[in-house]
């Protein structure tokens, strides 16, 4: 098979959450362990961080990756899902997993029948790929972003130097549980014992939950929050960058936006930890996270895809990023333009009232099985006092509409495009601005 013939026999023959929701969700580490067995157990061969969280995780990961990367070490680099290329999940130093180690892997796979023998997920197969790569390469060291909760996930057979969990907020309820203290105690599992973890954001009641685990585990805990206590006061915007003084010095991170700052004071003590584990200047701090997105090719975090109309994207798709996102939407003083669809499984009874109401809608669906009809969107989103237009045939038809409506404002008036509300909302929209893709 060539690289497309086995990204489409990957997607076709494993059931892909990203494709179709809670019937994809494999609880237990039982069939990863498998497989990862008939791998020779690559985790075992790797030092990793391991990252998980509601929101952040991603900036999170992809910043540590970057710090350690200007330290001059090889780093591999395992986050999820992918915007536009399948090999955007497994890097190395920034570098996408090349074409024929795909293929090489699923051949494997199938020669051996562990797909048809084990059963796993896309997940699954995807984790066991990124490490066999990660082990074949020798990474120096491999950051690992967890799919979805923790205890279970797939990524939860590694044995890391560092754990962080960046927050706690309701997402994926049915398969976390329906409450903040359970979603955290699910999230708590990748604590392992002895082992340093370094918590972000966190109530008291959900610092509970934290504090007792690390306990069972006798791990050192470490809260963000308690390290770093007036550190979002001090961070201001500068020049496209988020500046603030740190122990390295002051940064300039290149990811901006409210929910930036507080993902800064999570990374910037997890660093703090991992520099007790593993040595690294202040020089490499300070050059990594104002490189975050040149060195690891991070998309979709505040995202500028044109200028003329200002176009904007993001991938918060719940209550934890639209609480951060609604404000600063709220603050554009020109015409607003938003793009918005969702996927049919997420509560967005609370995500709507948070966004702005000023804004024109566009309400849309992404071209994934899970996404919500733009019908159902609007209707929901008129009773949040939400109001637009409903474009069914797609995202890109809705880009299109929404530039010629801000194509209409003059150009004193400022219009801006945000287009977000689901991770496949902006894939559907990077692809639309980056041409084809292979999947």
């Amino acid at each position: 098979m060539d690289y497309f013939q086995t990204i489409d026999f990957l997607f076709s023959q494993t059931p892909q959450f990203q494709q179709i929701g809670a019937a994809a969700y494999k609880p237990g580490l039982g069939t990863v362990r498998k497989l990862a067995d008939a791998f020779g157990n690559p985790q075992h061969k790797l030092r990793c961080v391991h990252v998980a969280g509601t929101n952040g995780k991603g900036s999170t990961s992809h910043s540590i990756a970057s710090v350690l990367q200007a330290a001059g070490y090889k780093v591999g680099l395992f986050t999820s899902p992918h915007l536009i290329d399948f090999r955007e999940r497994i890097r190395i130093n920034g570098e996408m997993i090349p074409e024929d180690a795909v293929i090489r892997f699923v051949e494997q796979c199938r020669t051996t029948d562990v797909i048809e023998r084990l059963q796993p997920s896309f997940f699954e197969l995807t984790t066991i790929m990124a490490f066999k790569w990660f082990a074949d390469c020798k990474v120096d060291l491999a950051v690992i972003e967890v799919g979805l909760g923790g205890r279970l996930d797939s990524t939860n057979i590694i044995s890391p130097v560092l754990s962080v969990i960046t927050n706690i907020s309701k997402d994926h309820t049915a398969q976390l549980g329906n409450t903040l203290a359970e979603i955290a105690s699910e999230k708590a599992g990748i604590i392992k014992p002895g082992i340093p973890v370094v918590i972000g954001e966190a109530s008291e009641e959900i610092a509970e939950v934290f504090r007792r685990k690390a306990q069972q585990e006798e791990a050192p805990i470490i809260f963000a929050q308690q390290a770093l206590p007036a550190f979002e006061e001090s961070c201001r915007p500068a020049n496209d960058t988020l500046e603030a003084p740190t122990p390295f010095g002051t940064v300039s991170f290149d990811l901006t936006g409210d929910c930036q700052k507080l993902n800064l004071r999570t990374i910037i003590t997890a660093l703090s930890q991992l520099r007790r584990i593993i040595p690294f200047s202040d020089n490499a701090v300070l050059e990594g996270l104002s490189n975050v997105r040149t060195h690891t090719g991070l998309m979709g975090r505040w995202m500028q895809l044109s200028d003329k109309p200002l176009t904007i994207c993001d991938t918060g798709h719940n209550i934890g990023g639209w609480e951060l996102l609604g404000p600063r939407l709220r603050q554009w003083e020109g015409p607003l333009f938003m793009v918005i669809g969702f996927v049919n499984d997420k509560d967005i009874t609370h995500i709507l009232p948070l966004m702005p109401r000023k804004a024109h809608y566009l309400f849309t669906r992404a071209s994934v099985p899970r996404a919500l009809p733009a019908e159902n969107l609007a209707s929901t989103a008129r009773e949040a006092g939400l109001h637009g237009e409903v474009i069914p045939s797609g995202v890109d038809e809705a880009i299109r509409h929404a530039q010629h409506l801000a194509a209409q404002s003059p150009d004193s008036a400022r219009p801006m495009i945000f287009i977000g509300g689901s991770t496949f909302v902006v894939a559907d929209a990077l692809k639309f601005f980056n041409g084809p893709t292979t999947d």
